[in-house]
């Protein structure tokens, strides 16, 4: 895995968020009939929250971002996008993990939404995310913190 790490995020860097977004997106959404050149920045440009929302960074590069929202009865789980070339090395995971290891300190629910069909609903469940609901584009998931969950919020070995 490679070295790295994460920092706040900073409305500077609403269009490299944009602009990896619709990289990492583009697949799904096309396979899905939805992709739209300017719609798939737009709606991150609109959603941008970067006080819930950190950068990560490969030798001080940038090279994803994820955010966490704070909602009434959950935190929401967003905007986690790794550029292509890092994906499956263990650095998602290992963001994944600490973010839901601060959740379950504090007892706090985590959704998301991953798109059907997306090689990312995988690396959720990995984690202890369960299918809430589905529509023919989203599926909407639901993780318990693990204190409430026992094991089953426990990410698995492989990470």
């Amino acid at each position: 895995m490679a070295d790295w790490a994460m920092r706040p995020a900073s409305g500077a860097d609403a269009e490299a968020v944009a602009e990896l977004r619709a990289v990492v997106l583009r697949a799904d959404l096309e396979r899905l009939g939805r992709y739209d050149e300017q719609r798939v920045r737009q709606r991150l440009r609109d959603g941008f929250a970067p006080a819930h929302t950190w950068v990560i960074e490969v030798d001080g590069a940038f090279v994803g971002c994820v955010s966490l929202r704070p909602a009434e009865d959950a935190h929401w789980l967003e905007h986690f996008y790794l550029a292509p070339h890092l994906q499956g090395r263990g650095i998602g995971a290992a963001v994944l993990r600490g973010l839901l290891e601060q959740r379950d300190r504090n007892g706090t629910l985590v959704r998301l939404n991953v798109l059907q069909g997306s090689a990312a609903r995988r690396l959720y469940e990995r984690h202890g995310f369960t299918l809430e609901a589905e529509d023919p584009v989203d599926v909407f998931m639901v993780r318990e913190p693990a204190s409430a969950a026992g094991t089953t919020g426990a990410p698995a070995a492989d990470g």
